[in-house]
């Protein structure tokens, strides 16, 4: 594990003093020595962990390499611990440990920092994509977010102004090499750069949700991946139905991806651009309760921004709206022109928000400008809003109104085993 002070310890606890860290489903005791030339330095003996009985706890012992400091606590964040330390030995300092009764009810904590990154990426190039990422998750967990939401397309890039030398009844040959060089910009879904994702998240101690072009067989697809903060991959969203001249390259989704995940920092779903448009689409995400309600998208208009105000209040949910900001000069030299060759020039605005149960506007929205967004959300806000509109509880007609939504894999070919 990974720890580094958000403020130094000399300022907030007295010498010898012992603290208290949550961490999820654990709680730490923590003794803090000093020692005249050297840093300050946190060490502990042992965990306590909830067995999920009335009062049942279990101590382990525990080195200075596990120490986490979890949701609750604002003096650390996930880093180098050797160098937020100063401490050299793996060797645990043994001190008496305190400890108080985990409340069983507290599996998760109800409020948490999330971030939306609002940033430019690297059209065509998923390595210099992942570094970006790498340097905005940085920013957002040094910010104290437990979540970052990344735009639409952020790793391979969203090709806007392109037409891939497609016209009715004609593709051109340099239309069909464009593909192939957006073909190669992709990702595989898991594979390699998920991998590298997910340590990015696990360095970082961060939830990311990154909007990706998925390679499937020969087929792209526009894809949402989550990752949890240990760097595990969760899954991932392929959008349903690509808008426009968009299905000139991105193939449709199934329904199997229509899932919201359960995470520490709550449920985490994503709908991609103009999906959250699609009524069903939003249903069948509200019927999974999702709580954080991620929207990368390629949309950066006022009505887009009333969208998602809509959406938040709609389904009681927070609502993390993420957007790029390119001009003409981000794209690479042969990219088709058809904003000007002013390298000032806009192509994608921005207009990332993130937003309240209510439709409250909680951060944003922010145009023609990279920004981090950063709110503080309470999830028991939904309880509170859900109490007069849960468009699929107590305000549903069921017996009116029903909706069916086939979550089945739809592969083209079902190959049968082998005679």
């Amino acid at each position: 594990m990974y720890l580094r002070r958000l403020a130094s310890l000399d300022d907030r606890f007295p010498p010898n003093r012992e603290i208290s860290v949550m961490g999820g489903f654990q709680e730490y005791s923590v003794l803090e020595q000093r020692a005249a030339g050297h840093s300050t330095h946190a060490a502990i003996s042992e965990r306590v962990i909830s067995t999920g009985s009335e009062h049942g706890l279990r101590r382990e012992p525990v080195t200075w390499h596990e120490l986490i400091a979890g949701p609750g606590s604002n003096l650390f964040e996930y880093v180098d611990c050797a160098k937020a330390t100063g401490l050299t030995s793996a060797e645990p300092f043994q001190a008496p440990a305190k400890s108080r009764p985990i409340r069983e009810e507290r599996n998760r904590m109800s409020k948490v920092r999330v971030a939306v990154a609002q940033a430019g990426t690297t059209v065509f190039d998923s390595v210099g994509a992942v570094k970006l990422i790498d340097q905005w998750a940085e920013r957002a967990a040094t910010a104290g977010a437990r979540l970052a939401v990344f735009p639409e397309a952020f790793v391979g890039g969203y090709p806007k102004g392109t037409n891939f030398g497609a016209v009715v009844g004609n593709r051109t040959p340099d239309g069909r090499e464009e593909y192939r060089r957006y073909f190669a910009a992709s990702v595989q879904v898991p594979g390699p750069v998920t991998d590298e994702l997910g340590e990015i998240a696990r360095r970082h101690g961060i939830h990311l949700v990154v909007g990706v072009i998925e390679r499937g067989g020969n087929t792209l697809y526009c894809t949402g991946v989550y990752l949890d903060e240990n760097g595990t991959l969760l899954g991932k969203r392929r959008k349903l139905m690509p808008t426009a001249s968009e299905r000139l390259v991105w193939g449709f989704g199934d329904g199997s991806t229509m899932e919201v995940y359960d995470t520490a920092i709550g449920k985490v779903g994503a709908v991609l651009c103009w999906e959250n448009l699609m009524p069903a689409a939003r249903m069948a995400m509200y019927q999974q309760g999702v709580q954080l309600y991620c929207a990368p998208t390629a949309v950066g208009t006022p009505a887009h921004h009333a969208t998602m105000r809509h959406i938040a209040q709609e389904g009681r949910c927070f609502v993390l709206a993420a957007n790029q900001v390119m001009r003409v000069k981000d794209f690479p030299d042969d990219h088709p022109r058809p904003f000007g060759d002013d390298p000032e020039t806009m192509v994608s605005n921005g207009g990332s928000s993130i937003i309240g149960p209510l439709g409250d506007v909680l951060a944003g929205p922010v145009y023609d400008e990279e920004a981090l967004l950063v709110a503080d959300v309470d999830l028991d806000d939904i309880i509170r809003t859900k109490y007069d509109f849960d468009v699929t509880g107590h305000y549903s007609r069921p017996d009116i109104f029903q909706l069916r939504v086939d979550r089945t894999p739809r592969p083209a070919v079902i190959l049968g085993p082998a005679e």
